[in-house]
């Protein structure tokens, strides 16, 4: 048996997050969030730059990232103690929740500003090569888009990220989460299944054959210095990260995929993200790609009964990356 990614269903992402969206502005005193009119009329949600932001703000915005259709919520667990919050993410429909929302995949630039946009408006641009392959692309809504940064998008972006959406800028609503910030650090660390979806990806597993998956990584302490919180969230994943997905297909491959998946496939594996990035010169592109995937990962061959597992949780380093 086999399933189909291609055909998008509806209600779309942006008939599921907004409600989300909206329950995020109305909470937004609780949140700790500034809610301000941006460029161009466009409602800027600011989750960590100016707002102090919260950790539930992270949570509620890392479900928006899924496009309303994955589940994220905290645990509490001593496997990392002391640092005891793990982030635990869900979705019966990986692939859509989070390849064609999740993913940080628009590359948005102008001037001095550059940010990766991921989230439900992504579906409605569809400009990135991967929705040609997914079959996916949307229609109506209003966009909105989650913006890894500490600065404000310019004019230049809210007009090219209007007219990709082929809606009015007043419309677009953009959450910005800055790295080093609690809501920030929690929407990064939540796409703890998004990682393992992309290097799935990159192996070339067929992503029809990817039915379920739910996994988990602990909620580093935010840092004020944005290589060290950028080295925090990565390594929360890497060597903190555990993925459990469910496939179709043979069993031979769910094997294949569970040996290559973790982290430590790659030639970069064993140091904190921190170092390996300041060993490349600050340069992602040196880094190996295949290193950004979880610490371990155990993939269900549904159609025969049969899981297998890969990979190890590093818990000395993920507290050396912590600071405890």
């Amino acid at each position: 048996m086999r399933r189909c990614v291609g055909a998008s269903v509806s209600p779309g992402f942006a008939a599921r997050t907004a409600p989300l969206v909206a329950a995020l502005v109305a909470d937004a005193a609780p949140l700790r969030l500034g809610v301000a009119q941006g460029q161009l009329g466009a409602r800027i949600v600011d989750g960590g730059i100016e707002a102090r932001g919260s950790l539930e703000a992270g949570r509620r915005i890392a479900e928006i990232c899924m496009g309303g259709i994955g589940q994220v919520r905290f645990q509490a667990s001593d496997r990392f103690a002391p640092f005891t919050t793990l982030v635990e993410v869900g979705a019966s429909d990986p692939v859509r929740a989070c390849l064609a929302s999740q993913y940080a995949g628009w590359k948005l630039a102008s001037g001095g500003f550059f940010a990766l946009g991921s989230g439900p408006a992504r579906a409605l641009a569809a400009c990135e090569p991967l929705f040609a392959e997914l079959g996916i692309s949307e229609t109506g809504g209003d966009p909105v888009l989650v913006l890894e940064t500490s600065a404000v998008p310019p004019e230049a972006v809210v007009a090219e990220i209007a007219a990709a959406c082929a809606a009015d800028p007043a419309r677009v609503t953009l959450i910005l989460t800055p790295t080093a910030s609690l809501a920030g650090t929690v929407q990064i660390v939540a796409r703890i299944l998004e990682v393992a979806l992309h290097k799935a990806h990159a192996l070339g597993f067929p992503l029809s054959d990817i039915w379920d998956g739910r996994g988990s990584a602990p909620v580093p302490p935010p840092i004020p210095d944005f290589i060290a919180a950028m080295g925090r969230t990565n390594d929360a994943c890497l060597y903190g990260g555990e993925v459990q997905l469910y496939v179709g297909g043979p069993a031979a491959a769910a094997r294949d995929l569970a040996e290559a998946l973790p982290s430590c496939a790659s030639r970069d594996h064993g140091r904190p993200f921190a170092e390996i990035f300041a060993a490349c010169d600050c340069d992602f592109y040196r880094i190996d790609p295949l290193l950004f995937s979880p610490a371990r990962v155990t993939v269900t061959a549904i159609e025969h009964g049969a899981s297998f597992s890969a990979g190890a949780l590093d818990p000395h380093l993920v507290a050396r990356s912590f600071g405890g």
